[in-house]
């Protein structure tokens, strides 16, 4: 057994209902918990699996530069039918980053655009 085993990913956000709202309306997350307590609140989001927690931050504090950058990109999510899926999300109006294509054989994936700038990747095994 490992000593390590992945807990959450932690989002930023000048209003992290919207986000979570976001996640929830096009990426099928599921609401988990929310605290609010003085300035702070944290919306927690089960996505796939993973544990995505929204904290608030002040409206003026910088976002992360235009794709690539060093450090953590994207997050990534395993689907199945996604030219399906990007054109649901086209027709919600999320912004598609990269259409679907494939890099290799058996593996297709595409890009959307989240709040905050999020890159999420769907990807698709066969």
């Amino acid at each position: 057994m490992t000593r390590f085993a992945f807990d959450h990913v932690h989002l930023r956000s000048p209003d992290p209902d919207a986000t979570a709202a976001w996640f929830v309306d096009y990426l099928e997350a599921t609401p988990k918990a929310r605290t609010e307590a003085g300035n702070s609140l944290r919306v927690v989001l089960d996505f796939g699996g993973l544990n995505l927690f929204i904290d608030r931050v002040p409206a003026h504090t910088p976002g992360t530069p235009p794709a690539p950058y060093l450090g953590i990109e994207h997050l990534a999510v395993a689907v199945k039918g996604i030219d399906a899926i990007i054109e649901e999300l086209r027709g919600k109006g999320v912004r598609i980053v990269m259409e679907p294509n494939n890099p290799r054989p058996n593996v297709r994936i595409a890009f959307v655009e989240g709040p905050e700038n999020v890159r999420v990747e769907l990807l698709e095994r066969s």
